[in-house]
């Protein structure tokens, strides 16, 4: 029995020996196809903090908490914004007043400019008119005149035949009754022209009465001018307010998880303060230092397999992306100083970017630590 046990012994360290052989060669060989290392951080390419642009206020709504997804354009946050409406709405009615006011003086400019058109063209056509009869009734007095001049010479030669008995005294007296009747025509004639120089005037003034109204349209025009500038600078400041509203509302600038949220509700807060710190789903990726010892083979496009501590039961696979010219230790806040050639030799690590291709992103944290496996290339 003891000898068969022995054998049995001999056996089983033999087997051991097998396996473990067989084990370390597997470790080595995995060890040698692959650059393996536990410095692992899960990063993000974008992390932006996010706040109100441009307005100010106290906050009302906080729509989202820490860890909650959000989507491009949602409204995720909201501050008062009855200020910005009471003034939209005094503006509002200001300019329906103003435009009102508008067309009051449009209407009035529009009947004062047709009553003074047609009055100046009335006065014109009435000033034409009387020229017209003064040349007349002056080309009548001047007939008249020459009719009294020969009438005169008539009743004076008459008169001389009367005192001499050489004609009767009823012919005389005909040319003399012709001359006072052509006397009499002079003297019509002439309250005539009278009184159409009056009307002539009247009329004159007339027309410089409706010129002057001209002066009113202008005023009228000028007035409408001043209102429309004034309704368009209360629109822009409308325009303003309404953009300011509409900044009253935070939206999420892209798709992402919620990483941190700042203020609370009642907060008052100023433009541009951060509100939320927010991560853009797809921008996760690890960052591994890697040992320069383990760099050979390591080359961009590479494949990666990455496990979490947070998720032990669960693999992501990515790529290589990037790797560092530098350094890790080259941009610390206290780099080391060899000038004096004295340090410790210790094997530096280079930061080496992945790109997540295949796993539950949503399960992602910024900070999360791990392990990764990287392809070498042979």
């Amino acid at each position: 029995m003891n000898g068969k046990g022995k054998k049995i012994g001999l056996v089983i360290t033999v087997l051991l020996i097998v396996v473990f052989f067989i084990y370390a060669v597997k470790w080595i060989n995995h060890r040698m196809n692959y650059a393996i290392s536990d410095a692992v951080f899960v990063e993000s390419d974008y992390l932006s903090n996010i706040g109100f642009n441009r307005v100010s206020g106290r906050v009302v709504q906080l729509y989202k908490k820490e860890s909650d997804e959000v989507k491009a354009g949602e409204v995720i946050a909201k501050i008062d914004d009855t200020d910005y409406k009471l003034q939209i709405e005094a503006l509002e009615k200001e300019i329906e007043a103003l435009t009102y006011q508008k067309k009051q003086l449009e209407s009035q400019l529009q009947r004062v400019a047709r009553e003074t058109d047609i009055n100046e063209s009335i006065s014109a056509l009435t000033v034409e008119e009387i020229s017209k009869k003064l040349e007349s009734l002056k080309a009548q007095k001047d007939q008249i005149e020459s009719q009294i001049k020969l009438a005169k010479k008539d009743e004076e030669r008459y008169r001389n035949l009367l005192e001499k008995g050489l004609v009767a005294k009823r012919k005389y007296e005909e040319v003399h009754t012709n001359l006072e009747v052509l006397e009499k025509q002079k003297l019509a004639i002439e309250k005539n022209i009278s009184e159409l120089k009056v009307s002539m005037e009247k009329s004159k003034k007339s027309v410089e009465y409706a010129k002057t109204q001209k002066s009113i349209t202008e005023e009228l025009q000028n007035q409408i001018n001043a209102i429309s500038s004034q309704i368009e600078s209360l629109l822009k400041k409308k325009q303003d307010l309404e953009n300011q509203l509409q900044y009253t509302e935070l939206k999420a600038p892209f798709n992402g998880v919620v990483a941190k949220k700042f203020v609370s509700i009642g907060d008052v807060v100023k433009a541009g303060q951060p509100v939320y710190a927010i991560l853009k789903s797809d921008s996760f990726y690890v960052k591994v230092l890697l040992e320069e010892t383990k760099l050979e083979g390591v080359k961009v496009g590479n494949k990666a397999y990455i496990k979490l501590d947070a998720y032990p039961d669960k693999t992501f696979e990515g790529v290589v992306e990037s790797i560092d010219v530098a350094s890790a230790a080259k941009f610390a806040l206290v780099p080391r100083d060899i000038s004096a050639g004295e340090f410790t030799k210790l094997a530096q690590r280079i930061p080496v970017k992945i790109r997540i291709t295949k796993g539950d992103i949503s399960l992602l944290r910024v900070g999360l630590g791990g392990e990764v496996e990287i392809e070498k290339s042979r």
